[in-house]
């Protein structure tokens, strides 16, 4: 990850614009969707979800790029989260340990390259099943999406919950999936490029449990919305992906504009 603003490996290149300055935590309450500015447009959001592994991380990131939004991962909190605990040597099962953890969240924590081990993966999986650890990140989630880095005039957010729970009231809603073995072949072959050993039966076993975590957490579970558009990514090739979830977003900016 690249050095600078705390914030800069989930903020679009062109969302920034040569700003260092990172958006920081601001109590929005339990808003069902992203707050008005006064005298401004609502910003216009984009919430993608997805099981681990799907792409929508990329996809995110390039959907930023393309028209000048700003990036959260949103998962990149879990894992700072569960990072913390795992620094004070605590435990990521503990409700008490994990929130305290998630209310304390340094955006500086976001560039850890650490936040990428599988250790801390398992960890953030853990610490993202607790309703308390979710409580405590959804106004950071939530204030970005409504007062995204100046001059972006829109957010992407990525994740697991966004288009259900944090941005209930997104512009448009996309679920991006795959098959579990095409998402631990890809897994795999990222694990590898990065130099890192990678088994495929245990990565494939690793993200079942994901999985199941994810789907079955009383708290947000991971689930598309009824109104996201859902692309299965097992056979498409990431470009094809890219320009059709571009398509929809400038559909939808378009409707968004008319409205207004």
């Amino acid at each position: 990850m690249s050095a600078g603003s705390p914030l800069t490996p989930t903020l679009s290149s062109q969302a920034g614009r040569g700003s260092q300055q990172s958006p920081s935590p601001r109590a929005s309450g339990e808003r069902d969707g992203p707050a008005q500015r006064e005298g401004e447009g609502r910003s216009f959001v984009v919430a993608i979800d997805g099981p681990a592994a799907s792409g929508k991380g990329t996809l995110a990131r390039r959907i930023a790029e393309r028209f000048g939004l700003a990036h959260l991962d949103t998962g990149a909190l879990y894992r700072a989260t569960a990072l913390a605990v795992l620094d004070a040597a605590g435990e990521p099962t503990d409700p008490a340990t994990a929130e305290g953890a998630a209310q304390r969240l340094d955006p500086r924590r976001l560039a850890d390259p650490r936040l990428r081990t599988d250790a801390v993966a398992a960890a953030a999986s853990v610490v993202a099943a607790i309703p308390e650890v979710r409580r405590a990140l959804l106004g950071f989630q939530r204030d970005f999406a409504a007062h995204p880095p100046a001059p972006a005039r829109g957010a992407v957010l990525d994740g697991r919950d966004i288009g259900t729970v944090v941005c209930a009231a997104a512009d448009l809603k996309l679920f991006i999936t795959a098959s579990t073995e095409a998402r631990a072949a890809r897994r795999v072959k990222e694990l590898r490029e990065q130099g890192t050993p990678a088994i495929y039966e245990d990565v494939l076993q690793d993200l079942n449990e994901r999985d199941a975590r994810d789907s079955g957490r009383r708290a947000a579970p991971l689930m598309a919305a009824h109104d996201a558009h859902i692309i299965d990514t097992t056979t498409l090739d990431a470009d094809v992906v890219f320009e059709r979830a571009c398509a929809l977003v400038a559909r939808a900016l378009e409707e968004k504009e008319w409205q207004q």
